[in-house]
């Protein structure tokens, strides 16, 4: 044994809950992150606690829930049951107490391990509880999961359910902020899973009468469908589906009311029995990917005891829909082989545009087999020795602890390159320079992935050449200099992947990353601005006229400042899709130059001053950038 350790009865420790939670959050919430992505753990925070009131909705108890926050403070009103005011401190305080664990009353229930809950409590720098029941209620608060206020039960003539207010811990959530859009995406997915549902948030209305079609209204555009969404419903399961003009395969999988964005064995067995429905009605051999190219769907399952990959239930693992039931995948065939069939041989108008629209995928996929060939073999040499790829260590389909974490940069030029390259976690981080501009891609065919050698390297540096399935890394941050080049640049990469591989975007692995514009320091302090009013702040703080650098590009970054902004505490934008028409979108910031648009310009121009420098900027477009 080395000397130095001591291994005895007294090396052997027992954490409490909220300890255990504090020290190992990512075993109950998944990552930590700044907000900047929807898989983030503040997003968990919000979702433990609203899946309660949901479950409250489906047992038939209150058909409203509110919703609020007001900077870092987080509410939740129910209108369900309330807790039982005897078990108001139990219930958000110690593992394994809940109301779910008698399957009769939650069967179907997504938060069967009585974590959830308790985590966001240990989780939360002030956490309060109340219970309103039958005209009387209990109020609890906690700090970092310690109990600080009992209050005895009083009288009220509030309705009854349950108040949760949090704030998150920022010791834990640095730098942390919530995007509306990705909490307005989870409660829309709340209401289109429980139709009948309201929804109320920051004093917005939300509601769905229609559940799984009306989410594919709001993620497709009405003109660039191929033929009216198909909507079919059953005991357990829900899907809806249509085929649209866009690349790739989109899918929004649901298990008991969660969002599974990982996918898991109910997306596979869709999938699979999709093709094997839509091969059987034509009488036709179709391959696969023509049949799936371009499709958009929805699909919403029941499964008792759902077992699933992690505690934040990104992924299902069950094989069975019940200890006693059939496999999901023979559940989904049976359902989709009678329904799907029937509905399509009732609608011959839908058949035909769907038949057409895989005919269109055959012709396609066969016009570009040649050139694709000839590209991969290219691509598989130069993997070898690739120059515009300096990889990592671990990637995004290893089953690696790490692997949310793996990130590729796309930088341009090699001066930024080289700065990211010094920088970088070698384990994590990746990077791919650009040589310069690329190529404006809007309107073309997916030939040109293969005819350019720079898009065809990265799709395959990417692994994305057949669908998000192998993506290698989580985060693709593009790192371009804020100016008007590197704007353009921006748009210019994001519209590769709208145009030839917007799942990218849609499953929110598209980042820009933020760099400080000046860096203010004495000889004590340096503080690192990332805006104008940054400066004036970090100014008026340190006095004395301090020393003002303004870094016009990245790579007059030194490797060793940039390890500062790409590490723990990297700022990162996410790209978020606001528009469900893709294809109107760039044809407006990216097709021809029009009347409307020089407008819009000229409307938007931005100018930017510092003591030496007058740089006219056109802001992103919004629909485009969060």
């Amino acid at each position: 044994m080395a000397e130095g350790i001591n291994y005895s009865e007294d090396s052997i420790r027992s954490l409490d809950w909220k300890e255990h939670i504090r020290l190992r959050p990512g075993m109950y919430i998944g990552k930590l992150g700044d907000g900047s992505a929807y898989d983030d753990g503040i997003y968990v925070l919000l979702k433990e606690i609203v899946d309660n009131s949901i479950d409250e909705f489906v047992m038939g108890a209150g058909r409203s829930i509110d919703v609020s926050m007001n900077d870092h403070k987080v509410s939740v009103r129910d209108y369900g049951r309330g807790i039982p005011l005897g078990k108001v401190v139990d219930c958000v305080s110690k593992i394994n107490t809940g109301g779910k664990y008698d399957s009769k009353a939650f069967q179907k229930s997504v938060g069967l391990n009585g974590v959830g809950t308790k985590a966001v409590n240990a989780l939360s720098t002030s956490f309060t509880v109340q219970s309103y029941r039958d005209g009387r209620t209990k109020i609890a608060e906690f700090t970092k999961g310690e109990l600080v206020r009992d209050e005895a039960e009083k009288e009220t003539t509030q309705r009854n359910g349950t108040a949760i207010n949090f704030y998150p811990d920022d010791s834990i959530f640095r730098n942390y902020r919530f995007i509306p859009e990705f909490v307005q995406n989870m409660i829309w997915n709340y209401v289109f899973l429980n139709a009948g549902l309201t929804i109320n948030f920051n004093g917005e209305k939300y509601f769905s009468q229609n559940g799984l079609k009306d989410l594919l209204d709001r993620k497709t555009d009405a003109d660039n469908i191929r033929y009216p969404i198909i909507h079919l419903k059953g005991e357990d399961i829900e899907i809806a589906m249509t085929h649209g003009q866009q690349y790739g395969e989109e899918y929004y999988s649901f298990v008991n009311g969660q969002h599974t964005t990982q996918g898991g064995t109910h997306q596979a067995a869709f999938r699979e029995a999709v093709v094997k429905t839509i091969r059987e009605h034509f009488k036709k051999d179709f391959d696969a990917a023509d049949i799936r190219a371009s499709i958009v769907a929805a699909i919403a399952i029941k499964v008792q005891e759902p077992v699933f990959e992690s505690q934040t239930k990104t992924k299902l693992g069950s094989q069975n829909i019940g200890p006693d039931g059939p496999t999901v995948r023979t559940f989904i065939n049976d359902f989709l082989t009678t329904q799907l069939d029937n509905y399509l041989h009732k609608n011959p108008a839908t058949a035909d545009a769907l038949l057409k629209r895989i005919l269109q995928s055959e012709r396609e996929r066969k016009d570009i087999a040649g050139i694709k060939k000839l590209a991969n073999e290219r691509a598989k040499k130069a993997s070898l020795h690739n120059r515009k790829l300096r990889d990592c260590k671990v990637h995004f389909d290893d089953n690696h602890e790490r692997k949310q974490e793996t990130t590729l940069f796309i930088t341009e030029g090699d001066s930024a390159s080289g700065s990211i390259t010094k920088s970088r976690d070698v384990a994590t981080q990746a990077v791919f320079s650009l040589k310069g501009k690329p190529l404006n891609c809007f309107g073309l065919t997916k030939k040109v992935v293969y005819e350019n050698e720079e898009f065809n390297l990265l799709q395959h540096a990417l692994n994305i050449e057949d669908g998000i399935d192998g993506l290698r890394y989580n985060n693709i941050v593009i790192a371009t200099d804020a100016d008007v080049d590197g704007m353009h640049i921006r748009l210019l990469i994001m519209t590769f992947f709208l145009q030839f591989f917007p799942d990218v975007v849609k499953a929110g692995h598209v980042f820009i990353l933020q760099t400080p514009l000046f860096r203010v320091r004495n000889k004590k302090e340096t503080i690192y601005c990332y805006s104008d009013e940054e400066r004036r702040n970090a100014i008026a703080k340190l006095g004395n006229k301090p020393e003002i650098t303004r870094f016009k590009g990245l790579g007059e970054i030194s490797p060793d400042e940039f390890g500062l902004f790409i590490g723990k505490d990297m700022r990162l934008d996410p790209v978020i899709l606001k528009d469900a028409n893709i294809k109107g979108l760039l044809e407006y910031f990216m097709g021809k130059n029009t009347p409307t648009r020089q407008q819009h310009i000229v409307q938007n121009l931005r100018v930017e001053k510092d003591d030496a420098t007058v740089n006219p900027l056109v802001s992103e477009p919004e629909a485009l950038v969060a």
